[in-house]
C-alpha cells in the first residue's frame, strides 16, 4: 500500500448562485521518500489540492489516507495531531511573526505540541544546516527573502515530521535564490524526507521524482521522472 493514497478527491465551492468545481475526482498514490511536484496554471486547483492533503480543508468526496490512516474519518483534535506529528508545511509568503527573531519562529510549532518540550539546541542547529548561523537573533525584517524562506523550512522541520507540504516555496524569490531553496529540498528529500511541493515552475521539475499536472481541477498526467533514493 502507498504511503499516502489520495483517491477520488472532489471539491466545490459556492459563492452566491455561482458553483465552481475546484477538484475532479483526483486520484494519485505517493510512496514513502518520494518528491512529488503538483504543477499546473493558476485556477488548476493545486493550492486546494496541497491543504486537502495537509487536513487543513476537507473535500466534498474522496478519501485521503496517510500511513493508513483516513484523515477524514479522524476527530479535529485527531487531525491536528496528526498534522503535529507528521506534517510541515512551508508557505509562499513565510508566514514569520515579524516580532519574534528567526530561532523564535523556528521553535513556534514546539508551543502546540501536548507536552512542554525543548528544541532550541535542535532550532539553532537547523538555521545553521540552512546556512543561517549568525543569524539566528535577526528578526524577519533583518532578513533578505531567500533567508526568512530558510527560517520558514527550518520552522517546517522542527518536529521532525516525515512529510513536507510546500505551497509555491520559491514564488517570491528571484531565480538564483529559488535554486538555492529547491537545493535543500532535493537534500531533504536524499535523506529521506517525503515531499510535496506546489509550483507553476517547470524548470523545477528536475529536483522531483515524481510530478502530477493538473488542469481546470482535473489530472491531465501523473509521471515518474526519476527512482527515489
Amino acid at each position: 500500500m502507498a504511503y499516502i493514497q489520495v483517491e477520488s478527491i472532489s471539491k466545490k465551492y459556492v459563492k452566491g448562485n455561482v458553483e465552481t468545481r475546484v477538484l475532479k475526482d483526483v486520484s494519485f498514490q505517493v510512496g514513502k521518500g518520494e518528491f512529488w511536484i503538483i504543477a499546473g496554471p493558476s485556477g488548476s486547483g493545486k493550492s486546494t489540492l496541497l491543504s486537502i492533503l495537509g487536513s487543513l480543508n476537507e473535500p466534498d468526496s474522496g478519501r485521503v489516507l496517510v500511513d493508513d490512516l483516513d484523515l477524514f474519518s479522524l476527530s479535529h483534535d485527531e487531525r491536528a495531531l496528526f498534522r503535529l506529528n507528521y506534517l510541515g508545511f512551508i508557505f509562499q509568503n513565510f508566514h514569520l511573526l515579524p516580532y519574534l527573531t528567526a530561532v523564535e519562529n523556528v521553535l513556534l510549532p514546539t508551543l502546540a505540541y501536548p507536552r512542554k518540550i525543548s528544541k532550541e539546541k535542535e532550532a539553532r542547529e537547523l538555521l545553521k544546516m540552512l546556512g543561517l548561523e549568525g543569524k539566528e537573533e535577526k528578526y524577519p525584517k533583518e532578513l533578505s527573502g531567500g533567508e526568512q524562506e530558510r527560517v520558514a523550512i527550518a520552522r517546517a522541520l522542527i518536529m521532525e515530521p516525515e512529510i513536507l507540504l510546500a505551497d509555491e516555496p520559491t514564488g517570491n524569490l528571484d531565480s538564483k535564490t529559488g535554486e538555492e531553496v529547491m537545493k535543500i529540498f532535493a537534500e531533504l528529500n536524499r535523506r529521506g524526507k517525503t515531499i510535496i511541493m506546489v509550483t507553476h515552475n517547470l524548470d523545477h521539475l528536475h529536483y522531483a521524482t515524481h510530478a502530477l499536472f493538473l488542469k481546470d481541477g482535473e489530472v491531465l498526467e501523473t509521471k515518474t521522472l526519476k527512482e527515489a533514493n
